[in-house]
């Protein structure tokens, strides 16, 4: 999946990934697609809500190894 930003929000522990993805989406376009990278489990359940929320969707959420990635594409 192609994304327009990328954001590394590895070793940051919550609330920083949430604060950080929020500040990047309000930087993109509306149908914009924004990866985000995180090492903190919690993670999971917050870009869920997080999306769910704010009405932006969550196109997909995956683990590999330690990081977990998220595509959010913005309203």
């Amino acid at each position: 999946m192609e994304a327009n930003q990328t954001l590394d929000a590895r070793g940051l522990n919550c609330p920083l990934p949430i604060l950080r993805t929020k500040k990047a989406l309000n930087t993109l376009k509306s149908g914009d697609t924004l990866k985000m990278v995180s090492t903190d489990p919690g993670s999971l359940k917050d870009i869920a809500a997080f999306c769910k929320q704010t009405g932006n969707a969550l196109l997909s959420s995956q683990q590999s190894g330690k990081d977990f990635e998220f595509f959010i594409r913005k309203v």
